[in-house]
């Protein structure tokens, strides 16, 4: 079996710039044998789990077109190219919930598809909350819901949250 490694790169072709991502073509060659890769590359995400009290968890009901669908899922959003990630995650969760937290807590760091995708998500516990009012993206809408951790994690086993990152990180929560 033949592995190709970052030592094998030959060269990279820009197939696809976006205002979310990019996708690179990246050639690879070894033994005389040659394979190409394609990179879907992401600034990167931020996941909050919010909690305006201890057992409790503030998800968001927003709609995702590319599966025609609202999902419910912690508070999360993008990096901007060159933003501080902590940074990222306080701007996500006044924007998507109207929410500042005065204490915050670094859970973890994981990529989100690394087999096609360099996006690397992180995560980060939000406490001792205050209202301060939403400032949603123009092409963003959310539902806040505020419901107990136990009941939370109990829609993610009856496949009511089946959001990835939300999956992850109310698992952080639940077994910490």
């Amino acid at each position: 079996m033949v592995l190709f490694t970052r030592e094998h790169f030959i060269s990279s072709d820009r197939i696809f710039e976006g205002k979310i991502f990019n996708v690179r073509k990246d050639r690879l060659e070894r033994d005389d044998v040659a394979i190409s890769r394609e990179v879907v590359e992401h600034n990167g995400g931020v996941v909050i789990a919010c909690q305006p009290e201890r057992g409790r968890i503030l998800l968001i009901g927003q709609y995702r077109y590319p599966i025609d669908e609202e999902l419910i899922e912690l508070p999360a959003g993008r990096v901007e190219l060159g933003e501080d990630r902590f940074l990222a995650a306080k701007r996500e969760l006044t924007e998507e919930t109207g929410f500042f937290a005065n204490t915050w807590k670094e859970l973890a760091h994981m990529y989100s598809a690394p087999g096609f995708c360099n996006e690397l998500l992180s995560f980060y516990q939000a406490t001792d909350l205050e209202f301060q009012g939403k400032k949603l993206d123009e092409d963003e809408e959310t539902d806040v819901l505020d419901v107990t951790l136990e009941e939370a994690w109990s829609w993610v086993k009856a496949g009511k949250i089946r959001d990835a990152k939300t999956v992850a990180g109310l698992g952080m929560l639940m077994h910490p």
